[in-house]
């Protein structure tokens, strides 16, 4: 197996070396620490598993994914992230990645059967994963049911925050729109208060963080 590791976090990326070409023998064949360049490492080396970490500088990994899906559609994808939120999952599952190992309750021996997997042309999705998919998927009331892609990707820049006047500059719409935008979105979820959408969104993943520098990006 050719694998390139793309991870931000030196001593992580490491470890991530060390397990892939010590312990399961496959070949590393690159490492990239941000999203641009792991885009173009993937495309000049064509690996055939990927070890992806969603937090990267100049182009996040949700970003990375939709490029090598478009120009090396037949890369296998592993997510390994420290942030396992609802968002983060609906995201994951929208990106049709091979699995998702979560930092922060996956042990190295859960990582090597990961890689394992998905090498096999299985899938591997963390406990944590799976257990916040079923949840999403059986609440009624969950955002993916009640929110529109614009409204979500607001509810990102809410967020932050942002106020409606920052979140209209930012997309370039009236401030009116904007608070239509806001009043809209607490209905549907059924919140009395900015406040609480704040913390709805902080809670669920939905902050600038899940966009991979505030550009607006996750935007349609």
């Amino acid at each position: 197996m050719k694998v390139v590791i793309v991870e931000d976090h030196l001593m992580f990326r490491e470890v991530l070396r060390k397990v892939c070409s010590r312990d399961l023998r496959h070949e590393v064949v690159g490492e990239a620490a941000d999203g641009l360049t792991a885009v173009d490492l993937v495309i000049r080396t064509f690996p055939d598993l990927v070890l992806l970490d969603l937090h990267l500088p100049n182009l996040d990994g949700f970003g990375v994914v939709e490029a090598l899906r478009h120009a090396v559609p037949l890369v296998k994808i592993l997510v390994l992230s420290s942030h396992c939120d609802d968002y983060t999952v609906f995201r994951a599952e929208k990106a049709r990645v091979q699995g998702f190992v979560d930092k922060n309750t996956n042990t190295v021996a859960s990582l090597k059967e990961a890689i394992t997997t998905v090498a096999q042309g299985r899938t591997f999705f963390s406990e944590t994963f799976l257990r916040i998919k079923a949840e999403r998927h059986s609440n009624t009331a969950s955002f993916d049911k009640l929110l529109t892609d614009r409204e979500r990707g607001i509810l990102i820049l809410i967020g932050e925050p942002l106020n409606d006047m920052e979140v209209a500059a930012r997309l370039g719409i009236t401030i009116d729109t904007a608070q239509k935008h806001r009043f809209n979105i607490l209905r549907k979820l059924g919140l009395q208060s900015t406040a609480e959408l704040m913390r709805y969104a902080r809670t669920h993943g939905f902050t600038l963080s899940a966009s991979q520098d505030g550009s607006g990006a996750l935007l349609p």
